[in-house]
């Protein structure tokens, strides 16, 4: 006799309207409680950070259910590359280990049978699952569409600061007292992960979490209030330009800027947008100034320009122009380096700017090891009548205050610092790079690296300097660029000040609109030698005019490059970069620093409104 099949078990208890409000939902409107979910906690080890170029060395994975572990997969594997030492100082993973290892085309097939129907778990999901997907797709697996969990994530949200400073697992584990602890080594990782998400799951009981489903939105619900007002959006255009958030007493929050006005300020008040500041500044907003721009050069400046002037509370960035530091070389008998904040002309040679005060000592020390300028900070007699300091005698200073060096021999050794802010920083840094070489040449690594990253700050605020200085010579400079519609992006400056812009629209002259541009265009004042505008909006002007597809149309005055410049320095540049990106590749960039109070959740409609009614019509019975 034929089995009968099971009926699918549902209640459908609909109370008549006479009867009562109350109206109950079927099981699966409830969700998939936590308890029945399978996860997979995972964890990889790689060569690098990018799945594009890198590849996976180890995999390791937990199985739980229900708080139990069932199940753990462990296996080293062959990326048919040498693993850089670096990696192998990090993970202990050597070429050697994996030289009989499986390749991941072996590997994968028996992970993905591993995690069939289970949902991903993963400390900065995006890189695991970024590996996994491109591995895949390297193989020519499907990757089957997994739900993920990304315990960074949801530490952020469950977590406060007085509790742990960060989201690192290695943070992580000990508040928790994860029995294994975190060794970059794939199961050791997966084992502490699992640890944290349990301890994070029994923060999910007082939310109201109970399930799958709320459990993987969690990180995208929207507060009701910040709903409510998407209406001050109703108003703003498409198209570039800038946005900004007024308050109650109609002050600026904060500016922005896109090149889809509409789209942008309506994720504000999305799952879109996660930001915890940002969300106190929509409760805050009162309504949406909409300004629209020509291009996006245009709305970049428009931006900078009003965070600089109204300084909203909720920017970050380029709030404070005028606290940029510069290293200036005096103007006197015997010149010596100072940090300053302002720009005067004709006051001397100046270096800069610098981000921060930091930045700005480093590329004086790396003068200083360079040049034996004086560090002292009075002024010198040109008769010499003073005393030695210790920098003397170490061979660091030519002690012009003893008489012991000329005027004319001192500004022989200042007039290097002096060429290779305008024109060539070759015979500034050929000194500290030889010494770069011999510290490293003699095992001196750690003393070799800190130099190293001084002449890169040195050589990177010259060449901003110089890049600076092409557009100050500049009178006038006619840029225009395709908008994309068969029509010409239109931008004129002046001493690198953006003064106008437009769009030539398709079929239009666009000799004749430049025209219009120029005779409404504004008159910058200052020095003719100066730049016009901040060194933020300069460098806008430089990015932009460096995009490909975009081209000179006219030039009043001398558009040139210093010979030779920086060029030479940009392999360099380029090494100390990789360098840095190569100390922690494995770092999750994502802002996820814990918040002052845990975010509050609200169930959301559908299965946590099937929760409330069962038992609501529990309490009736």
């Amino acid at each position: 006799m034929p089995a009968t099949p099971a009926p699918r078990l549902s209640l459908d208890l609909r109370v008549p309207p006479t009867a009562g409000r109350y109206e109950q939902v079927t099981i699966d409107d409830l969700g998939t409680p936590l308890a029945d979910v399978t996860f997979v906690v995972v964890d990889l080890e790689t060569t690098g950070g990018s799945p594009t170029d890198c590849a996976i060395t180890e995999i390791g994975a937990v199985k739980v259910r229900a708080g139990q572990v069932v199940g753990e997969f462990q296996t080293l594997v062959d990326p048919g590359v040498e693993i850089p030492p670096y990696i192998s100082v990090l993970t202990g993973i050597t070429s050697m280990m994996v030289a009989a290892a499986p390749r991941i085309d072996s590997v994968l097939p028996h992970f993905l049978e591993f995690t069939r129907g289970t949902v991903l778990v993963a400390h900065n999901a995006p890189f695991d699952l970024g590996f996994l997907t491109a591995a895949c797709a390297s193989t020519g697996l499907s990757w089957p569409a997994f739900a993920s969990v990304d315990t960074a994530v949801l530490a952020r949200r469950l977590l406060t600061r007085d509790e742990v400073p960060n989201c690192k697992l290695g943070t992580l584990a000990p508040f928790f007292s994860a029995r294994t602890t975190p060794t970059h080594r794939a199961l050791d990782d997966a084992r502490a992960t699992v640890d944290v998400l349990h301890g994070l799951f029994e923060r999910l009981g007082p939310l109201g979490v109970t399930s799958l489903e709320e459990l993987t939105g969690l990180t995208r619900q929207v507060d009701p209030a910040r709903r409510k007002k998407r209406h001050l959006a109703a108003h703003v255009p498409h198209g570039p330009g800038v946005y900004v958030f007024r308050g109650p007493r109609d002050e600026p929050l904060y500016v922005g800027t896109s090149t889809d006005l509409r789209s942008r300020v309506r994720s504000y008040f999305s799952a879109g947008e996660q930001r915890s500041r940002m969300t106190e500044m929509v409760t805050l907003a009162q309504r949406v100034e909409a300004l629209p721009c020509a291009h996006d050069l245009e709305a970049a400046v428009r931006e900078l320009r009003l965070i600089a002037e109204h300084k909203p509370r909720y920017n970050k960035r380029s709030r404070f122009p005028e606290r940029a530091l510069w290293v200036r070389l005096t103007q006197e008998p015997f010149p010596r380096l100072s940090v300053v904040r302002r720009v005067r002309p004709g006051a001397g040679v100046f270096l800069g700017p610098f981000p921060d005060r930091r930045a700005a000592d480093a590329a004086v020390a790396a003068v200083h090891e360079s040049l034996p300028l004086r560090q002292c900070s009075g002024r010198l007699s040109p008769s010499g009548t003073g005393t030695a300091c210790a920098l003397a005698d170490m061979g660091r200073c030519g002690a012009p205050c003893t008489g012991a060096q000329s005027r004319e021999e001192y500004a022989s050794v200042a007039a290097v610092f002096a060429a290779a802010v305008s024109t060539d920083p070759r015979e500034l840094c050929a000194p500290l790079l030889a010494r770069v070489n011999r510290l490293a040449t003699e095992g001196r690594f750690e003393d070799a690296a800190v130099l190293r990253d001084r002449v890169a700050v040195l050589v990177r605020a010259v060449r901003r300097r110089q890049r600076l200085e092409l557009l100050a010579a500049v009178s006038e400079l006619t840029l225009a660029r395709p908008d994309g519609a068969g029509g010409w992006a239109l931008s004129v400056v002046r001493r690198g000040r953006l003064v106008a812009a437009g769009v030539a629209e398709r079929g239009t002259s666009v000799r004749a609109h430049l025209e219009g541009l120029r005779a409404t265009a504004e008159t910058p004042t200052g020095p003719e030698d100066e730049l016009a505008a901040t060194v933020d909006e300069t460098e806008l002007v430089l990015r932009w005019m460096e995009k490909p597809g975009t081209r000179l149309v006219d030039v009043t005055g001398t558009l040139a490059s210093p010979v030779p410049g920086t060029g030479a320095f940009s392999g360099f540049l380029d090494l100390v970069e990789a360098g840095r990106d190569a100390r922690d590749p494995f770092g999750d960039s994502r802002s996820l620093r814990t918040s002052s109070q845990p975010d509050r959740v609200r169930p959301t409609r559908g299965r946590a409104d099937g929760r409330r009614t069962r038992a609501a019509l529990a309490s009736r019975v």
